[in-house]
């Protein structure tokens, strides 16, 4: 039914929503972004779904972020449509009436970062690694996770990710509480779905209540910042710096930015 991802529905009501590139990383392309929208309409709206669980195929990466070689050759307005359906999806999981859990089993990079930040808390193994280096392309996190980042960690170590582009360990976004649990990565899945197993036993409708009003304490404030950062990172799409960045990438070479 899907190409580009996997859902199954467990007998206790969760689901687990697989993203299913392994051989690159999980990228987060085009087509994959049409498959969840295409997905919350399909299986996951008003159905029986007590959790979602997200996580990536292989052990390698949950998502390596959005694909650089799509991207480089997009219009501005293609960029537009591709950034409002992933803000669309990420914006579903957030208000969803069911909790969504991110098992982060390896690399969660740029866009794939932002997907594990949209979900109502995540575990991460170990081996995981977290980051955004959309500087390096010539743009910022632009899908949410600007924004989410500086909700959960605090806006100085939110630039500090965003200004220098580096990844960090699983220990170590656990200590900047960008991410809740972290666990040994061949325990990852078991534990993962014994929440989600923990959750699903319990009323479904307080615990959508409990979202709601949990959500609401920031939201007006996260509402504001996702607008505005969606805003700005459509006009970094258009910078020289963007189109240089994203060469360099796909060229694998240094990238020489100018600051236009």
């Amino acid at each position: 039914m899907y190409e580009y991802i996997l859902f199954e529905m467990k007998e206790n009501g969760v689901g687990v929503l697989t993203l299913n590139r392994e051989k690159s990383l999980n990228v987060l392309g085009r087509e994959a972004i049409l498959e969840l929208e295409k997905l919350a309409g399909e299986r996951l709206a008003g159905g029986n779904l007590r959790a979602l669980v997200v996580t990536g195929a292989g052990s390698k990466a949950f998502a390596a972020g959005a694909d650089v070689k799509q991207m480089r050759d997009m219009s501005g307005k293609e960029f537009e449509a591709y950034c409002e359906a992933a803000y669309g999806f990420f914006g579903y999981l957030g208000s969803a009436p069911f909790p969504v859990i991110a098992a982060v089993n390896g690399y969660a990079l740029g866009g794939g970062f932002e997907l594990a930040l949209a979900c109502d808390f995540r575990i991460a193994a170990s081996s995981a690694r977290v980051g955004f280096p959309e500087t390096r392309l010539g743009l910022f996190p632009c899908w949410g996770g600007s924004t989410r980042a500086a909700v959960l960690a605090g806006p100085s170590k939110t630039k500090e990710l965003v200004f220098t582009g580096e990844m960090i360990t699983a220990a170590e976004a656990l200590e900047a509480g960008l991410v809740d649990r972290v666990v040994e990565p061949e325990s990852l899945m078991e534990e993962v779905m014994k929440t989600a197993g923990q959750i699903a036993k319990n009323a479904p409708l307080a615990i959508s209540y409990a979202k709601e009003v949990i959500n609401e304490v920031y939201g007006e404030k996260l509402s504001r910042g996702l607008a505005r950062e969606l805003e700005t990172g459509l006009r970094c799409f258009d910078s020289r710096d963007r189109v240089e960045g994203m060469g360099a990438f796909v060229e694998k070479r240094d990238a020489r930015f100018e600051g236009k």
